[in-house]
């Protein structure tokens, strides 16, 4: 995928899609898409591969929200490399007692065949078996659905011997507060729309198609901002106010496709051109944070909080220089910044694509807001991406004191489905 943003499997980011506009698809322009992700976890969350092609495009018409589309079939899932949406919904399930493999594959055939539908560019409102009207009158509006596969999937379907070693248990870090009923799964759905109707829409017709199959775990959902927010398309901030999506890793790096995707003749086959998601519900301290001077949080993320330049110099996309000190001798971007800890260059090369949605569920008993963001992160192999980032985060962030770690979980999401196919069709037809 190039700077443009346009993926070797032909999906096209919604930002830049420039289908004609129907009557039908102006009444269902509403929505929202795109937005912020950067370096470590939270300064760089949300935007994923796009955030540079998106900053870089022409101002997108409202107008347009509804009719952009972007492929369900392809070498790889959608829902990836694109620019997250203004709407997500994360969701959890778990295969229901006497689920076996062949009731798996006819789920993932029924998920997939649905998704074909809901994506398709000129889209009838909904599959007929679950015609709701809830989106009856919206176009795609950039929906995109990715599925993966939870470590215990496998023991499920009598699967043992395709598990991935890749797929081993995240390790414990001693900042973690996990929920279990909100960590794992069996299966993982991923769905993003720059519409809430047509991701709540998306979201309930998969609920209906995997009843007496599977049943649900968890479900988050979260948010960004909505196109036409700003008078030209800018990186979006994180609930801390923070510009967020400044270094994620760019489809023009020459190792992205090695950091981000299995290879072809990766381990095991049915997971070549594919990726592993680790999901975490990560709750942002905003009083603590928010009772911070700006100065002092500048210092804690490494960035100036009104455009994103690094304390090092320059502008937002400035490479930052970590070696930069002051004329007293300290140092520019502190020893515990996050972007210095969380920088490929602290962790041996590590890195990852991060593609995530803010979330707020509401005030506390305790009064204080529970809200933060929903962390997706893509890579190749978990052990060389997420863990030895977080090892790092978790032992010397300065931003770590105002986060908390609630629930966690690693999925396999296998390469894209052809015509006529069902994402995990190699696995489960294998």
């Amino acid at each position: 995928m190039g700077r443009d943003g346009v993926g070797k499997d032909g999906a096209v980011p919604a930002r830049q899609e420039s289908a004609p506009i129907s009557r039908r698809r102006l009444l269902g322009t509403a929505g929202a898409a795109g937005a912020a992700g950067a370096a470590g976890l939270i300064a760089g969350g949300a935007a994923g591969a796009g955030v540079a092609a998106a900053v870089d495009a022409e101002p997108t018409a409202l107008a347009t929200v509804g009719s952009a589309h972007i492929p369900f079939e392809g070498a790889r899932q959608a829902g990836i490399v694109q620019p997250a949406q203004a709407r997500g919904h994360l969701v959890a399930f778990d295969l229901v007692a006497g689920a076996d493999r062949k009731a798996a594959a006819g789920l993932m055939r029924r998920w997939s065949d649905a998704v074909r539908t809901m994506t398709a560019a000129d889209r009838p409102a909904a599959p007929a078996a679950y015609d709701d009207q809830v989106a009856y009158d919206a176009g795609p509006s950039s929906l995109t659905v990715t599925f993966g596969f939870g470590r215990s999937f496998f023991g499920r379907t009598g699967l043992g011997a395709a598990l991935p070693e890749a797929l081993a248990p995240l390790p414990d870090f001693p900042g973690d507060r996990l929920d279990a009923g909100r960590s794992n799964g069996d299966l993982w759905v991923q769905v993003g729309a720059d519409d809430a109707l047509v991701a709540f829409h998306a979201l309930r017709v998969l609920q209906k198609v995997a009843r007496d199959t599977a049943s649900l775990r968890w479900q988050m959902s979260g948010f960004n901002r909505t196109p036409g927010a700003t008078p030209h398309p800018m990186t979006g901030r994180n609930l801390m106010g923070q510009i967020d999506g400044t270094n994620n890793p760019k489809p023009a790096d020459p190792d992205f496709e090695r950091r981000i995707f299995v290879p072809a003749k990766g381990s095991p086959e049915w997971m070549a051109g594919g990726s592993y998601a680790v999901v975490r519900r990560i709750r942002m301290l905003l009083d603590d944070w928010d009772h911070l001077p700006v100065a002092r949080q500048e210092k804690v993320i490494g960035r100036r909080k009104s455009d994103g330049a690094p304390l090092s110099g320059g502008t937002e996309f400035t490479p930052v220089d970590l070696g930069k000190v002051h004329a007293d001798g300290s140092l520019a971007i502190a020893g515990d910044a996050h972007i210095r800890v969380a920088a490929a260059a602290s962790n041996e090369g590590a890195a990852m694509l991060r593609r995530a949605f803010s979330y707020h569920d509401g005030i506390g008993a305790d009064g204080t807001p529970d809200a933060g963001l929903l962390f997706v992160a893509w890579q190749a192999d978990p052990l060389k991406g997420f863990v030895p980032v977080q090892r790092k985060l978790d032992g010397g962030d300065g931003l770590s004191r105002f986060l908390r770690h609630e629930s966690s979980g690693l999925f396999a999401v296998p390469g894209g489905a052809g015509k006529g196919e069902y994402v995990g069709q190699r696995l489960l037809e294998g």
